[in-house]
């Protein structure tokens, strides 16, 4: 299933190659071109990881005060980040997501490169065998091609089985002795895998295992060397734009040593052609890095700028509402106090008109102390004797 899978996703970039190798005749420019193409395929992927990246690192000074604020609390630690995340748009894993991308494309390329028959010419297991039984007929020498067991080539499942890097060496033999074979081959290409006077199928670590000094020996050794120089640049380059203060410093650090050397190891180890993409894939990244760390700086910046004046305006805003609403609970309170008042004097003039008619009569109502009397005013001698 897997394989199955890894040859379909073959399939797209293996058409690339073969477009680039048929124009430009040369299998390191047709690698260049295919890495070039695949670079501005990935483009706006890598711009929204970048983008998020540079975020992380801004935020990293807030994402550590909350990491010591609740550092006894991971759930409320977590809900913390989380919210933080959410507001200033941030997604912490879509930047690492994209950033594995290179890796498939690395895979499929080291597929297309070991097998140019399956998986650069796109032809069939059929062909291959047909391939290795006319070589062998021809007398030619197959011990490279083929798997030998006592002497005799290993057969299974009706196929001739081959060394990892048979295929290749099929495609040298049948390009150099015998390039009329492919003609009766549909889709058959008689490759040339020198470019720059290299061997680009050719492993340089077995230049170093057999040196001499001639361009064809130093030059494949200095394929692993800049892949890692390059990888190196492209690495310090990236970390350019990230904050020392940021928690992934360290690892990024680590990064920066153990990439290169992985990339030397890579590119020593696997045919040539890999490791100018590699050197082609880190240029292409560096320069890509370095002008998209210059956009998002500028643009993050004037992002921070906007989110800045929007929280002044917001709390601008707030305190102006507070000082409306302070202004209407003083009036508020000046009006209750007034009503009281009113309330107060109305209480004082009632009881003063109530104290007032209490005191107020005539002298005719009067009887010695008491102010009114009930009745006719009162008359000493009304009932006198006549």
């Amino acid at each position: 299933m897997f394989s199955t899978i890894g040859y379909l996703i073959c399939i797209p970039f293996a058409w690339l190659v073969r477009l680039f190798y048929n124009l430009t005749n040369s299998y390191a420019m047709a690698i260049i071109l295919f890495t070039l193409v695949s670079k501005l395929i990935m483009f706006p992927f890598q711009m929204k990881s970048k983008k998020s990246m540079m975020r992380m690192s801004r935020m990293s000074g807030r994402l550590q005060e909350i990491q010591k604020k609740y550092a006894n609390n991971q759930a409320k630690q977590t809900e913390e980040m989380q919210k933080l995340y959410a507001e200033e748009g941030v997604n912490p894993m879509s930047g690492c997501l994209w950033s594995l991308l290179p890796f498939p494309i690395l895979l499929a390329l080291y597929s297309i490169i070991r097998q140019p028959i399956t998986h650069f010419m796109m032809l069939s297991q059929d062909v291959v065998q047909q391939m290795v039984d006319a070589v062998t007929a021809a007398g030619l020498d197959v011990t490279s091609i083929v798997q030998m067991k006592d002497g005799a080539a290993v057969v299974k499942d009706g196929f001739t089985q081959l060394l990892p890097y048979g295929q290749i060496n099929l495609v040298k033999t049948i390009a150099s002795q015998m390039p009329e074979l492919g003609s009766n081959v549909d889709g058959w290409i008689n490759m040339n895998y020198t470019s720059f006077g290299l061997d680009m199928a050719a492993n340089p670590w077995s230049m170093v295992t057999h040196f001499s000094l001639t361009w064809a020996a130093i030059g494949l050794i200095l394929i692993p060397i800049l892949a890692g120089a390059s990888q190196w640049i492209t690495t310090k380059i990236t970390m350019k734009h990230q904050p020392q203060t940021d928690p992934s410093a360290a690892s990024a650090n680590r990064m920066l040593a153990f990439m290169p050397l992985f990339s030397v190891y890579i590119a020593f180890t696997m045919p040539a052609a890999l490791g100018i993409y590699w050197i082609a894939q880190s240029a292409f990244l560096a320069v890509q890095e370095y002008f998209m760390g210059k956009f998002f700086n500028k643009k993050l910046e004037e992002e921070e700028n906007a989110r800045y004046e929007a929280r002044q305006a917001e709390r601008k805003k707030k305190m102006e509402e507070a000082k409306v609403l302070q202004e209407q609970q003083r009036q508020q309170a000046a009006q209750k106090q007034t009503l009281k008042e009113k309330q107060k004097a109305a209480r004082e003039a009632k009881a003063a008109k109530a104290a007032k008619a209490g005191s107020a009569t005539t002298e005719a109502g009067r009887v010695g102390e008491r102010p009114y009397a009930r009745g006719r005013a009162y008359k000493p001698d009304r009932y006198d004797e006549t």
